[in-house]
């Protein structure tokens, strides 16, 4: 018999799916999915060959092959953004599918090898600039990241009982946030649904996944149980529990003073992670990974810095998509991930997690913010930005 795992499920010793299992009647290749009109990262980087090695592959959580790439197979691409097409379930799953993952992770975050590791710099005084960047423009600033506890299954894979520990761990360690990080907790469950729908339009909270992205991948079973939403009396610094990751630390403020978010940002994380690990817990990090989180592309720092910009010129010229590669930033409609902007405002972040550090990060954003404002009054002004284009240099 095999072991049992944290999550309840019995797995063959040998970490591969037991003979006894109906799938094993058929051969990979009459198993492997169909991906003529795919374009996702994963679709990608497999074929069949892999797929034969690595479909019976079970981590010893019980996180098989197929699960991880299953949102990818439903999901064949969307019209914004490259999708990873592959989740984690647990911590061991970029060791025991490295063969998928490595090459995913290097081509998602610009050549990052399997050889590489991870940066860090949390301290927020090396960041330059980005404490006054025009509120006319910079309509809110925010910076988040993510964190997983070792030894509990991450959201697509894990137990009922696992996500209450994860509730549990977070409420304990935020309880002892003093003075301006001082909050509540509240569980999604015992909210009204005008308080859901106050939290939500005030983007404190997370609604219901509804993402086939994230539906694909398991992580809205037994909603709304275990989820929750943590924040200061400020409103300023937020961690959502059990969303996609186990933890996600949100620091935010109206206006373009994103050094001041940041600032705040550092100070809540430290914090939070001193008093969970006097609790016995820790994070799962490695030196190559980093931080490690459910979706491959928050891999690293798990960083996101962003600001709400309006440019309705500079969004409407050439330049545009331009000016974010060079820049290494992203767009994406103020209403997230699937959204497009109607008003030429858009949610301006950086695009790499890994391979750089968080202040690193961060100000490839401020950097890039205060260029596309510059031009943007340039253009307010019937200025051509031809010159100011070309002087750029990519980072």
């Amino acid at each position: 018999m095999g072991a049992i795992c944290s999550s309840g499920v019995v797995v063959a010793d040998d970490v591969t799916m037991s003979n006894k299992s109906s799938k094993m009647k058929f051969k990979p290749d009459e198993d492997y999915p169909d991906f003529k009109k795919h374009n996702n990262h994963m679709a990608n980087v497999l074929n069949k060959k892999m797929y034969a090695r690595l479909r019976d592959k079970v981590t010893k959580n019980g996180f098989t092959f197929d699960q991880a790439i299953q949102t990818g197979v439903d999901n064949p691409g969307h019209p914004f953004i490259m999708t990873v097409g592959c989740v984690a379930g647990d911590e061991e799953s970029y060791d025991d599918f490295a063969e998928l993952f490595d090459p995913i992770i290097e081509a998602r975050h610009s050549g990052f090898k399997k050889t590489d590791k991870h940066k860090t710099d949390m301290n927020p005084d090396n960041l330059k600039g980005g404490t006054n960047m025009d509120s006319k423009y910079v309509l809110s600033s925010r910076v988040r990241t993510g964190r997983s506890i070792r030894g509990l299954c991450l959201p697509p894979h894990c137990s009922r009982a696992e996500r209450r520990q994860v509730e549990k761990i977070a409420c304990a360690a935020l309880a002892n946030l003093t003075g301006d990080l001082k909050g509540k907790y509240h569980a999604l469950k015992d909210m009204t649904d005008a308080e859901q729908d106050q939290y939500i339009d005030d983007h404190f909270l997370f609604d219901k996944p509804v993402s086939p992205l994230l539906l694909a991948s398991g992580m809205a079973r037994d909603w709304p149980d275990a989820r929750g939403i943590w924040h200061n009396d400020e409103k300023n610094f937020l961690v959502w529990v059990n969303e996609e990751d186990h933890l996600r630390l949100i620091s935010m403020e109206k206006g373009g003073n994103i050094s001041g978010v940041f600032h705040r940002f550092c100070r809540g994380i430290t914090e939070v992670e001193k008093h969970m690990k006097a609790a016995g817990y820790e994070y799962m990090w490695n030196e190559h990974l980093g931080y490690v989180l459910t979706c491959p592309s928050n891999l690293g720092t798990g960083v996101r810095a962003g600001v709400h910009l309006k440019i309705p010129m500079l969004s409407k010229t050439k330049h545009f998509e331009g000016i974010l590669k060079k820049m290494r930033l992203q767009k994406r409609g103020t209403g997230g991930v699937d959204t497009a902007s109607n008003d030429g405002t858009f949610d301006i972040s950086n695009a790499d997690r890994i391979g750089f550090s968080e202040v690193e990060l961060v100000q490839m954003v401020v950097d890039g913010v205060e260029f596309m404002i510059e031009c943007e009054k340039k253009l307010e002004k019937g200025e051509k930005i031809d010159k100011d284009i070309s002087a750029l240099k990519a980072k």
